[in-house]
């Protein structure tokens, strides 16, 4: 990840840390998330995954776009956000490059990602991704393959789509010769919970 995005997120999640007069402990207590995975986190020595994003956001009771910005209050009804061609928030892991769209709103039940999937091999992972809520991926450019525990690999290529249960453990690779470039939508809670 690159310093100044990295940094947003780690004075970010410092100062909503200090905000509760948490310790890392606290913290960690909350979230699910080590002490020394926060620590690292805040001092942008560590890019956290999707996974971890979630349990964060959780613990603080934030939508994850919160973490990387501060959102208006709850506007109820009405609601909308944009994002415009190359806006939204940067956030890269080992395997994807993410950019999060239409942040400004807090609280919702969904979050967009126009994003660019470097990993190569299922091998490249530490583990199966998985968080409550579920999961709609998009093929834009190229072709990606999904992993999931419960069913034989599926290769998608521009055009093809999959939704998933993400409490499924689940991994997706490029086999393009370029990233291959996906439109992912995901919920962070189950479908039906308030």
């Amino acid at each position: 990840m690159e310093g100044n995005k990295q940094s947003v997120l780690a004075q970010r999640l410092r100062a909503l840390r200090q905000a509760r007069t948490w310790t890392l402990k606290q913290a960690a207590a909350a979230t699910g998330v080590s002490a020394s995975t926060l620590s690292k986190i805040e001092n942008g020595l560590l890019s956290p995954t999707y996974d971890n994003l979630i349990k964060i956001a959780a613990g603080l009771e934030l939508d994850v776009a919160e973490l990387f910005t501060a959102s208006d209050a709850h506007m109820g009804t009405g609601r909308r956000s944009l994002s415009r061609q190359g806006e939204g928030r940067q956030y890269e892991t080992p395997y994807y490059d993410h950019r999060l769209l239409c942040t400004a709103l807090s609280h919702k039940r969904m979050m967009p990602f126009h994003t660019r999937v470097k990993a190569r091999a299922f091998e490249e992972f530490h583990d199966w991704s998985r968080h409550r809520g579920e999961e709609f991926v998009y093929v834009l450019e190229g072709e990606v393959q999904l992993y999931t525990e419960f069913y034989e690999p599926a290769r998608l290529k521009a055009g093809e789509s999959f939704y998933i249960d993400s409490r499924m453990g689940h991994r997706v690779i490029s086999l393009s010769k370029e990233d291959a470039v996906v439109l992912w939508v995901s919920t962070h809670a189950d479908i039906g919970e308030e």
